[in-house]
């Protein structure tokens, strides 16, 4: 059976979901998108992404906002439709279809919205029980990557490099800091404190680095948002990623170094489990 999809108030075999080539998306890469961990069956902090995704419209001058209250809807009628158990519904906004022009069409075009359900082993899987390798390589994006777009080219070509390299992902560097992976928040443990960047326009302030650093503080571990190196990030008691397809994962190589014994570390085990415990108490 094909999977159903989610295409302007309809719902359709994904085979038959048709999108128009002059849509501002595919001309503009003019679209946002939110990505929900589904456990259980159920959302996963719903809410807060709908909050980002508010702000990056607003942020890219779209000029209305979703309804909620709908796209919860047919974020459930999708999980239903498909029988997903565990996993993510990406949902996508672009503002639409019209002729090709750098100008943006009329206040009144109607945008494309766009939704899917995709299976993922969220709890059980090799890179959480192991732990993951990652290189750093330039950040070369551009300045708003605090805004979710669909605009993420640079950030596939890292991963790509990554992967020609022998490494599981990578960490994107800006004078000489570690910003962000290529789809995830990068943190570091040194002296019993954790760190992870703070939030401006050159990394995406995730919705579980958020849910995270709450658990670390009822964890009672110290969150300190700033900038770190990679010699910082390679001395460091433990590393680990978040987003809201990975949770928490612990890095265990930054480059050609181990992290402590290169083996995942005990408190990000602890805070993975803490999250994963939490995100299921508050699931709807």
């Amino acid at each position: 059976m094909n999977r159903i999809v989610y295409l302007n108030g309809e719902y359709v075999e994904e085979t038959k979901a048709k999108v128009s080539i002059f849509d501002r998306a595919l001309l503009f890469s003019d679209a946002l998108y939110e990505v929900t961990s589904v456990l259980d069956g159920k959302l996963i902090d719903f809410d807060n992404h709908m909050k980002r995704l508010d702000r990056s419209m607003s942020e890219l001058k779209y000029p209305r906002m979703l309804n909620h209250d709908e796209i919860k809807i047919l974020h459930k009628e999708l999980v239903k439709k498909n029988n997903l158990n565990e996993g993510t519904v990406y949902l996508q906004v672009s503002r639409g279809v019209a002729e090709r022009s750098f100008d943006f069409p009329d206040s009144e075009n109607d945008f494309t919205v766009t939704a899917f359900t995709q299976e993922k082993d969220l709890i059980n899987n090799k890179s959480a029980l192991e732990g993951i390798s990652v290189m750093t390589i330039e950040d070369n994006r551009w300045g708003r990557c605090d805004i979710k777009t669909v605009q993420l080219l640079y950030p596939s070509f890292a991963k790509f490099c990554a992967s020609q390299e022998g490494f599981d992902d990578a960490w994107m560097v800006r004078n000489g800091n570690v910003t962000e992976g290529t789809s995830n928040n990068a943190w570091i443990i040194r002296n019993g404190t954790v760190i992870t960047r703070q939030a401006d326009n050159l990394i995406l302030k995730g919705i579980t680095r958020e849910a995270v650093a709450e658990c670390a503080k009822e964890l009672n571990y110290k969150i300190d948002f700033k900038n770190f190196t990679i010699s910082e990030a390679q001395s460091a008691s433990e590393a680990f990623i978040t987003s809201a397809t990975t949770f928490v994962t612990p890095v265990i190589k930054i480059n050609n170094a181990k992290i402590s014994d290169g083996s995942p570390g005990k408190f990000t085990k602890l805070l993975r489990e803490k999250y994963i415990e939490k995100a299921r108490k508050i699931a709807i």
